[in-house]
Formats: C-alpha cells, structure tokens, sequence
C-alpha cells in the first residue's frame, strides 16, 4: 500500500512542478496538459490527481489545470 501512495504523490509532485513552472496558479491561468508539457505517464494521472476535493492539482470544464493556492 505504501509503494502505491508513494507513486501516487511522486506523480503528483511532478504535476504541480510543472504547473508552477507555467504560473498556473489560478483558474484563469489555467493551461493545457501540452501548454504544461505534462509527458504521457503525467497526463494518464491527470484525471486521479486533479479529481479529489481535497486535491491541490484542479481541472476546469475545458480540460486546463492550474494550482489550488
């Protein structure tokens, strides 16, 4: 269980490394998955990482992401 959690917040980390790094910190600065040059592993966690209430990573209705700060 712990090698699982482990990946989960290794892929998480890697996501909002990546947003921070293109200022997506609100919704209206929201990017796209390419805009954030997410890989293809990062872009398959997309919908697990962005999908929680609790979840630092958030997804708007046209499919961008940007930082819950």
């Amino acid at each position: 269980m712990s090698v699982c959690l482990g990946t989960v917040f290794a892929m998480q980390q890697r996501i909002v490394a990546k947003l921070r790094e293109r200022n997506a910190i609100s919704k209206g600065k929201a990017v796209t998955a390419q805009e954030a040059h997410l890989d293809v592993q990062e872009q398959n966690w997309l919908n697990y990482v962005a999908g929680g209430f609790a979840s630092v990573v958030k997804k708007t209705k046209d499919k961008r992401y940007y930082l819950m700060v």
